[in-house]
């Protein structure tokens, strides 16, 4: 809705014959002035854990393994497990109550074009709408799904009368199948193709039937990949906060619950921007901006480092203005924000 606010009255006061600067003040909307309430961002620094949950399933004949297979040490009970796949650390961005920035839209003013995300925050001045300036995440490929063992059982399998004769059988036939591959190999099988695209397929095919047999003696697991965000506001700098708690029977946990393994976060400021004091005098004039400054941050999992980086953090930065002259008739001026930091990414007077 703010969009579509914007965009009418941005046309309509364009529209007039006589101009003057449009005009930005910190607050919100008083009395029955027309204008547009946007916000800065602040930071929140987010770690993101992919985990995966590993899900053991005991073979049908796993008691037979050692005799059969000659497999050791074969699990006989199902259990499940987590591990950490990846580990990231990002900023995000979410509207700062603290700084919030009115566009007095009067007659007589070039009203510039303002563009705010869903919660508020400035993204652009004077670009079109509908120019997207993000990027596109790349869907996950789905994992390939083991066929089912039993799809390859032969009628002998299936007429057997017990389960140890049963597998017995399917023993024999995962050896059975060994030899035919090693005849492939060795160009000794009477049906030994000659297009090696052909051979391929032909291994492939028997090195899947193995695979889903020897399954029903060594048990499969299941991988299924999650993940967990967790975000952080810093206000200041901080040393080794634990933010979660990470467990290989439970996965990812609260940060007091004593099941899991801390995870810590250290944030250190690198002091990039240089902030000159505040004499209470500043001109709150033009279109605000941030300029974030950085920060270390070190993520530890059981006081080994896991990731570490240099993030931008609105909170040790400061704010400045777009020059209102900028914003005449003269000069239309496009600009593009950084949602996330509510920093400056680029000013033209072309088309962006």
């Amino acid at each position: 809705m703010l969009k579509r606010i914007v965009f009418i009255s941005s046309l309509v006061l364009a529209s007039t014959t006589s101009f003057s600067q449009t005009r930005v003040t910190a607050g919100v909307m008083q009395g029955k002035e027309y204008g547009v309430t946007y916000t800065l961002p602040k930071t929140k620094i987010q770690l993101t854990l992919e985990t995966n949950r590993n899900q053991y399933i005991p073979g049908e004949f796993a008691k037979y393994a050692s005799s059969y297979l000659h497999l050791e040490g074969v699990q006989l009970e199902p259990s499940i497990s987590w591990s950490i796949d990846k580990v990231r650390i990002s900023s995000i961005g979410v509207p700062d109550a603290d700084k919030v920035f009115f566009v007095r839209m009067r007659d007589k003013t070039v009203a510039p074009l303002l563009e705010l995300t869903q919660d508020g925050i400035i993204k652009t001045i004077n670009v079109p709408f509908g120019k997207d300036h993000s990027v596109a995440a790349t869907p996950l490929e789905p994992s390939k799904k083991m066929p089912n063992p039993r799809d390859f059982f032969t009628e002998e399998i299936l007429m057997a009368n017990s389960t140890a004769k049963m597998a017995e059988l399917v023993a024999k036939e995962i050896y059975s199948i060994r030899e035919s591959r090693n005849s492939l190999l060795r160009g000794e099988a009477e049906n030994t193709p000659q297009d090696g695209k052909q051979l391929k397929l032909m291994l492939d095919n028997l090195e899947e039937q193995e695979a889903a047999l020897t399954s029903l003696f060594r048990g499969q697991t299941i991988t299924t990949s999650q993940e967990f965000a967790v975000a952080i506001e810093p206000t200041k700098e901080f040393t080794d906060s634990i933010i979660c708690r990470f467990s290989s029977r439970l996965g990812v946990v609260e940060s007091d619950n004593l099941a899991g393994d801390p995870i810590s976060v250290s944030l250190k400021d690198l002091h990039s921007v240089n902030i000159p004091a505040d004499d209470g005098k500043k001109k709150v004039d033009g279109i605000a901006y941030n300029i974030p400054g950085k920060a270390s941050v070190i993520v530890k999992y059981k006081d080994q480092i896991i990731t570490q980086g240099e993030l931008p953090i609105t909170q040790f930065g400061g704010v400045e203005f777009l020059a209102p002259a900028l914003f005449n008739k003269k000069s239309k001026i496009q600009a593009i924000f950084d949602p996330i930091t509510g920093g400056l990414i680029k000013v033209d007077q072309e088309n962006l």
